[in-house]
């Protein structure tokens, strides 16, 4: 399952990246975020993050890594638990009036769920809302 949501915020290029290539402000701007934490790196290829999320009323803790960064553009990370892979793909396109941001989430989910992602859906697009929603408000505050 994969879903885009862009937002447009009036924050330059260069602080929306520098917001969005530190993992760990998933706390400000994600409802579902219990807490994130860098576990080593320096927030380029291979930083790995702790992330624990709240979701249908349980906390999960997912492994997250930096695969992809290109500097002031685009930022990318694989999550994994015993559960799902989730991939977020956020980039960033500066323009006069400040920036665009195209936010791309999957989740294949492992084992069993997979027979349950039609019915997990609705929840997954949900949370997908709610982050963008969260993501809007901290980027219009930068």
């Amino acid at each position: 399952m994969q879903f885009v949501r862009t937002l447009t915020v009036p924050a330059p290029a260069d602080r929306v990246f520098a917001y969005l290539s530190d993992f760990t402000t998933t706390t400000e701007w994600d409802p579902a975020t219990v807490r994130t934490e860098r576990v080593s790196g320096d927030g380029g290829v291979g930083t790995r993050y702790r992330n624990v999320s709240r979701f249908m009323g349980r906390e999960a803790e997912v492994s997250y890594v930096v695969t992809q960064l290109e500097p002031g553009r685009r930022i990318v990370l694989r999550g994994e638990n015993s559960s799902l892979v989730a991939h977020d793909d956020m980039t960033i396109d500066g323009a006069a009036s400040g920036s665009t941001v195209t936010y791309s989430a999957s989740f294949e989910l492992k084992g069993w769920r997979k027979v349950a992602a039609p019915l997990l859906a609705p929840a997954l697009k949900r949370l997908v809302d709610d982050g963008a929603d969260g993501l809007r408000r901290a980027l219009h505050a930068l």
